[in-house]
Order: structure tokens, then C-alpha cells, then sequence
């Protein structure tokens, strides 16, 4: 990909987080974009056939930018199942409030936006790729609770770290960002480790 090629991509991504973050469902359109952007409607197309491919290469744009990665490193290369999965809550629970503006947005288009539906259902499936490894990391050690099979304590996981739940508690309950994660850890340990094996 060409320089320029490259800025143009960045641009159309920066408004598109912005216009996500920002502005009203409505306001997310490849017209809304390109305006933004300021390109034509032709040359977004160039570079995103449609608006499904545009609005998922925006949150993947925001988890580059906020360098996703790194923060999950520590995880990564936890020496325990345990330390994993309370370094995977650690690290995603931190991350939400970076993109909480866009999955906002995304939440409340996806019922009746097939696009914005399947952008939502991608960032999801990758959440769910992350309890999942936690989880194998757990049940490796042996010490995945005997109460849950992999999949059911994956499904446990992945419902306690849901970005509904951050919401639900950070905005509509006050708590402090430190107070959701220990907690949160603290019910996912008790729910999934097994309690020979936690510290």
C-alpha cells in the first residue's frame, strides 16, 4: 500500500471512530464517513467495499491505536492459569473504557443495523477468544473448577467481562474502575478455579 494510500486509510478511519464515538447512529453512514474524511464516496469505496467492512476495520483501527496487544502481553506470558485470568480481567477490564465510545454506539445500532451487527459480533467472538484462552491456561494447570466444563466456564467468563456489565456497573452504579476489576476477578476466580488451586 502506497503512503498516500495509507494516509487516506487513516483518515477515513480516524472519522469513522470519531463519528462512532461522537456523533448518533445515524450519523455513521459511507456518505457520513467520506464527509468527514473529507473524500468522496468513490474513493471510500476504494478502500471498503461496504459499511460492514468500514465499521470493522474502525475497532480494529482502535485496538492498534491503543496498542491492544501490549496490554495483554502480561497475560500472554502469565506463568499460571490463575495469574492469567486475573491478568486477562485486568487487562480487558482497563481496555473497555478506551472503547467504550464506539462500542457504545455499536450497541445501540446492532439490533437494527445488519452492519453494525456484524461488527459487534467480530469484537465479540474476539473477547471470547480471549476467555478462552484463560480458560485452556486454567485447565492446563488443573486447576479449572470440576463444576464447569472448558467451554461452559468460557461461556461463565465471557458473560462477567461483557461490556454490558462494565456499563451496567461503572455508569449506572458508580463503581470505580479498581472496584470493578477486583471484583470481577474475584468472582471469576470463585466461580472457575478450583478451590485448591486459588491463592
Amino acid at each position: 500500500m502506497s503512503s498516500e494510500q495509507s494516509d487516506t486509510r487513516h483518515k477515513i478511519l480516524k472519522s469513522a471512530s470519531n463519528l462512532l464515538e461522537n456523533g448518533t447512529p445515524s450519523d455513521v453512514r459511507m456518505a457520513d464517513v467520506a464527509k468527514a474524511a473529507g473524500i468522496s464516496r468513490q474513493a471510500l469505496y476504494l478502500h471498503f467495499p461496504n459499511r460492514a467492512d468500514l465499521l470493522i476495520a474502525t475497532v480494529r483501527y482502535l485496538d492498534q491505536l491503543n496498542n491492544v496487544d501490549k496490554g495483554l502481553a502480561a497475560s500472554r506470558a502469565a506463568a499460571s492459569g490463575v495469574e492469567r485470568l486475573e491478568l486477562f480481567i485486568e487487562a480487558w477490564g482497563s481496555y473497555i473504557p478506551k472503547i467504550y465510545g464506539n462500542a457504545r454506539a455499536l450497541m445501540a445500532m446492532k439490533d437494527t443495523d445488519a452492519a453494525a451487527a456484524a461488527t459487534w459480533e467480530d469484537r465479540q467472538q474476539a473477547i471470547r477468544h480471549g476467555c478462552e484462552a484463560a480458560i485452556k491456561a486454567l485447565k492446563a494447570d488443573g486447576a479449572l473448577s470440576p463444576e464447569h466444563s472448558a467451554k461452559q466456564a468460557t461461556d461463565i467468563l465471557w458473560m462477567l467481562v461483557s461490556i454490558q456489565n462494565w456499563e451496567h456497573l461503572t455508569k449506572q452504579c458508580g463503581w470505580s474502575q479498581k472496584r470493578y476489576v477486583d471484583t470481577t476477578t474475584q468472582m471469576a476466580k470463585t466461580l472457575l478455579v478450583d478451590t485448591l488451586k486459588q491463592a
